[in-house]
């Protein structure tokens, strides 16, 4: 872990994925724009990684989390582009709760 607390890697298990969810309850986007969001909205905190990125939203797919379809990007190449689905509307609910339950907790450790 080293030296410096908040590492990038280190994030609780399954954060990711909430992540990509609540990107996606926006509206469609393919991967890069997912990684943009994520990264916008922890103000260049959180960087994901194509790495773990792509096979994150396989595993979200098969879940049936979240659905795909090929279109155009705005820059015009041809990209995937994921659609949050209700089962994943109601998983990113749950687990939204179970977070800010988890976090609330944490800080109150901290506190």
């Amino acid at each position: 872990m080293g030296d410096r607390p908040g590492l990038q890697g280190d994030l609780v298990k399954g954060t990711l994925d909430v992540m990509i969810l609540k990107s996606l309850s926006r509206g469609p986007l393919h991967g890069y724009a997912i990684a943009e969001s994520i990264r916008s909205a922890s103000d260049d905190v959180l960087r994901v990684e194509e790495g773990a990125l792509y096979p994150a939203l396989h595993r979200l797919e098969l879940r049936g989390l979240l659905s795909a379809e090929w279109g155009v990007s705005d820059n015009n190449r041809r990209a995937r582009f994921y659609r949050l689905t209700a089962p994943g509307r109601r998983y990113l609910a749950q687990a939204t709760l179970s977070w800010n339950r988890l976090s609330g907790a944490v800080s109150r450790v901290l506190a």
